[in-house]
């Protein structure tokens, strides 16, 4: 398949293209510093540009069946301002798969149903404001025609693969209280082959 994997540079993204990669897919990347990806691979393009420049994106999406965006806030409104973008181009070219990763912020309160985790007191950060970017972005997919999944994890350290974690549809697995870097960028690139997890936010903890 071929892929276009967002925020390549990040955490979570670079695992996902190594992922993608051992998998044998085509991956292409898009991103403002070609230099911060070392790998070398014959299927590996790399696309220099802005995620916030709409032609960069659609210039990116050339060819391309599925797209993983790990893009993080880095503190504005970058997340937003793009996915807009993200879903336009796709509907113009037809592609219906985005797989993105967000925060455990968006999923829903255990304590308080009704709002979400970053809304109530199960919240433990002092700003809410990448919280509400993540929203932004679940609000455009809830509203588009595309076949979206938001990976939703919590506290997110380095560390090894497990392999074993707990998945929750709109909530966080009862408990949970961090996931690592290897284990979410693992579950994500899976969902490639997945049809369990259509049109929702997805809880991952241990």
């Amino acid at each position: 398949m071929n892929i276009l994997i967002l925020g390549a540079t990040g955490r979570v993204g670079g695992q996902i293209v190594t992922h993608a990669l051992h998998d044998s897919h085509h991956v292409t990347v898009l991103v403002r510093t070609p230099e911060k990806i070392q790998i070398v691979n014959e299927n590996l393009t790399i696309i220099q540009g802005n995620v916030l420049n709409k032609d960069d994106i659609i210039r990116a999406m050339h060819g391309i069946d599925f797209i993983i965006s790990a893009l993080n806030t880095d503190g504005t409104t970058t997340l937003s301002e793009s996915m807009s973008y993200i879903i336009e181009a796709m509907e113009n070219k037809g592609i219906q798969r985005i797989i993105t990763v967000g925060t455990a912020g968006i999923l829903q309160s255990r304590v308080t149903p009704n709002v979400l985790r970053y809304q109530s007191i199960e919240s433990k950060r002092k700003s809410v404001s990448a919280a509400e970017e993540h929203f932004k972005v679940y609000d455009m997919l809830r509203q588009s025609n595309l076949e979206w999944t938001i990976v939703c994890p919590t506290y997110l350290p380095d560390g090894e693969r497990i392999g074993k974690y707990r998945i929750e549809h709109k909530f966080l697995p009862d408990g949970g209280n961090k996931i690592s870097v290897s284990d979410t960028a693992e579950f994500t690139f899976s969902q490639i082959k997945s049809s369990d997890n259509l049109k929702v936010r997805v809880g991952i903890a241990y």
